[in-house]
């Protein structure tokens, strides 16, 4: 008779569980969870609110023990966000987590990690000494995708650093309001290079593992139809038709979910006359039913709340949480109280919103925490300081400032400048940090210019770095409103062999930035008549957030320097290419306007340009010019029919003309020439940035397939039509047909 033996091994029930798809681990936990758990999955405060001490200018920050264990145990949230109002050093950041995750892990029943999120916008904003990159619109203003990947993996790696897994960002908003006071959280105003830019982005940020140490979970904002005001005021109303949603404002984000990212906040205004957290055809039906994102929806500040107190489109803050969690909405911004947690376990204890939605809203939360490893370990990581804020890091966003910046006009060659020249530099962008940086650095608007590190260099000081104090003038002589000491301004100026004149936008973020004119402010335009009146040749360098209109001063300038926000080291870039050692590359994402009221986009529609109707734009969409000569020869196409399956391959030879090594970017775009909803005059369908020394010549290739010919149609639907297409390359043009 044989002997059987059975053995049995016992191993931790961790083991089993983390063996397991993260479907089934989300599934195990909810099974698990009480209504109050859930609930508080969906429940997201503000750091304020679980704090003795509000981190100020004057104040250091300090977490209240006590309010932080009674939100994370007694209403068993799920998230908290956000600084009072003023960046933590890293090492109070690895505190400050350590105490959230500690009380989160080890003091609540199921140990459900909180998921951190922060504004990271332009690098990790909230942490002090981090790496601060050029602004959206600047990013876009490359043409270089690498750059926005790039910037995507090193501001993944310092919030990380930072101890924050989730970022509140890329902003998808398209950017066709130019008064919009957050235009240069864009990635400007054509849908393909926003689309091409976003999804660079969250590659760098989220790679294919967003588990890893130095990677994050992604925020696509803000969905949909937010950046489209009438009247160009932030949170206001947006009026358009669902099908120049679908053509212009739902693709950004279409791509940024197919590009994988893991969340989504919503649209703090109205489209139409129903705000977005209270849409369900946006927020479920297209978002969900068409889109197929499968990641979490989190509100915007207060949004819930004021579908009562501000939309009054519900009766109460109860009836403004049912209406928002059955639109869509997954987490709730709440964020300074539990009101949300206390009024939706009464709707669904009397049946008012069903179990069914927590569930699946519950589910989605957890997912994301599950794939960002929280549950394996939430605490930030000691190994990634020694990376935070590297020399490496450094140069990579010198080189992204230098290549966002635009040269706008260079009459009779004034640039680059010669360093043996008397320089005047003057203005109210001269000599802050805080102009080159924006909204959302270090505090919320951006414009604590104290609170800015004081080895990084304004326009000024890195101008005396090139050529020396001896060489260099400097009177401020205006404020952004006002002018101060222009008269002594004038005699420095012709003191000078040159006057480098820096024009442009304080710091502002949101609603305080709302202005009611686009122009440039008449204390600014009247210093410039007074510089020009000189007699000296005047360099205007413009650094802002959105085209201020400069009109009346443009055509009497010598040279003109566009700077989108260049982040902190916009100043040494702007010197960089002030003198020549580094050509500008820089091309335009957004027209820039003549007049108030000539808002026309470079896709406008045929009718845009018939009869009296023109496109006239001061500068147009993709103008740049460069310190060497790019010429465009012998295009090609391999194909003059093709079928909707077929792709067609365009080439063309790119020269360098000049005698200076430099970067172009090719910009690719088709025209439909006819079409059942009347097609835009054309499209950017296709950009690479190439770098060339003298004499060089490369072949830049492209690819275009039906996806690049299709739009939204008569039915709101996609389609592709047959007929004559036209591809246009700087002046040279190809057509191809689609049977």
């Amino acid at each position: 008779m044989k002997l059987i033996y059975i053995i049995f091994i016992i191993l931790p029930l961790t083991l089993f569980s983390q063996s397991k798809t993260i479907e089934e681990r989300v599934q195990e936990l909810l099974s698990k969870m009480t209504l109050e758990e859930k609930v508080g999955q969906m429940t997201q405060i503000t750091l304020q609110v679980v704090s003795k001490k509000q981190g100020t200018k004057n104040q250091l920050h300090e977490l209240d023990e006590k309010k932080l264990e009674e939100a994370i145990v007694k209403y068993n949230i799920g998230s908290i966000l956000n600084v009072y109002d003023v960046a933590h050093s890293i090492e109070y950041w690895h505190e400050v987590i350590t105490k959230i995750q500690d009380i989160a892990t080890k003091k609540t029943r199921l140990g459900i990690p909180i998921i951190y999120g922060i504004d990271a916008i332009h690098g990790a904003t909230y942490t002090k000494g981090s790496t601060l990159f050029p602004q959206s619109l600047a990013i876009a203003s490359t043409f270089n995708k690498d750059i926005a990947e790039r910037i995507g993996e090193i501001t993944s790696l310092e919030t990380r650093a930072s101890g924050i897994p989730w970022n509140f960002y890329p902003v998808m908003d398209l950017g066709r309001q130019p008064l919009w006071p957050r235009l240069w959280e864009t990635f400007g105003e054509d849908v393909y290079l926003a689309q091409q830019m976003g999804m660079a982005y969250i590659k760098g940020a989220q790679g294919d593992d967003i588990s890893r140490p130095d990677k994050l979970a992604t925020c696509l904002k803000h969905y949909v139809g937010y950046s489209f005001p009438f009247n160009g005021f932030d949170r206001t109303p947006a009026y358009m038709s669902e099908r120049t949603l679908r053509e212009y404002f739902l693709p950004p984000f279409e791509a940024g979910i197919k590009a994988g990212a893991k969340t989504i906040m919503v649209n703090s205004s109205e489209v139409d006359g129903i705000p977005g957290h209270a849409n369900y055809h946006l927020l479920t039906e297209i978002l969900r039913g068409e889109l197929k994102f499968d990641g979490f929806v989190v509100s915007d500040w207060e949004d819930i709340n004021r579908l009562h107190t501000r939309d009054r489109i519900a009766s109460s803050l109860k009836e403004a949480v049912k209406i928002a969690v059955m639109a869509g909405v997954d987490m709730s911004m709440v964020p300074y109280d539990f009101s949300f947690y206390n009024n939706l376990i009464e709707l669904v204890k009397e049946g008012s919103v069903p179990m069914w939605r927590i569930d699946e809203a519950v589910s989605r939360i957890l997912k994301v925490k599950f794939e960002l490893g929280l549950f394996e370990n939430p605490y930030p990581s000691k190994e990634l300081l020694q990376k935070f804020a590297s020399d490496e890091h450094k140069q990579f966003n010198l080189k992204a400032a230098q290549e966002s910046i635009i040269l706008a006009k260079n009459e009779k060659n004034i640039l680059p400048l010669r360093k043996n020249k008397k320089i005047f530099v003057t203005g109210p962008t001269a000599n802050k940090l805080s102009v080159l940086n924006g909204g959302w650095t270090i505090t919320w608007q951006g414009n604590e210019e104290e609170l800015y590190p004081q080895e990084k260099n304004t326009i000024l000081e890195a101008i005396r770095l090139k050529i020396g104090d001896q060489n260099v003038l400097y009177e401020e002589g205006c404020s952004f409103d006002k002018e101060l000491n222009s008269n002594k301004a004038v005699q420095k100026a012709k003191q000078s062999d040159v006057i480098v004149l820096c024009l442009g936008e304080p710091a502002y973020c949101e609603t305080p930035g709302n202005i009611n004119d686009l122009t440039l402010p008449e204390a600014q335009l009247n210093y410039a008549m007074k510089m020009i009146s000189t007699g000296k040749p005047v360099v205007l360098v413009l650094v802002e957030g959105r085209p201020r209109l400069i009109t009346k001063i443009f055509d009497k300038v010598q040279g003109a320097i566009i700077a989108f926000l260049p982040g902190m080291e916009g100043g040494n870039a702007i010197a960089d290419i002030l003198f020549g050692e580094v050509n500008p590359s820089g091309k335009l994402p957004i027209t820039y306007p003549k007049y108030p009221n000539a808002i026309v986009h470079y896709d406008y529609k045929p009718i845009e340009s018939y009869d009296v109707n023109k496109y006239d734009p001061l500068l147009p969409f993709g103008f740049g010019l460069s310190y060497t000569k790019f010429s465009y020869s012998n295009i090609k196409i391999n194909k003059t029919e093709i079928t909707e399956d077929d792709e067609l391959e365009v080439s063309i030879d790119v020269t360098n003309n000049g005698s200076m090594k430099g970067k172009e970017a090719v910009l690719m775009y088709i025209t439909d020439v006819y079409g059942q909803v009347s097609r835009p005059n054309k499209q950017l369908k296709g950009f690479q940035k190439i770098e060339l020394n003298p004499g060089e010549t490369k072949t830049v290739k492209f690819q275009i397939n039906k996806e690049h010919l299709s739009f939204i149609g008569l039915n709101n639907k996609r389609i592709v039509e047959p007929g004559e297409f036209i591809i246009t390359i700087g002046e040279l043009q190809k057509k191809f047909y689609l049977k």
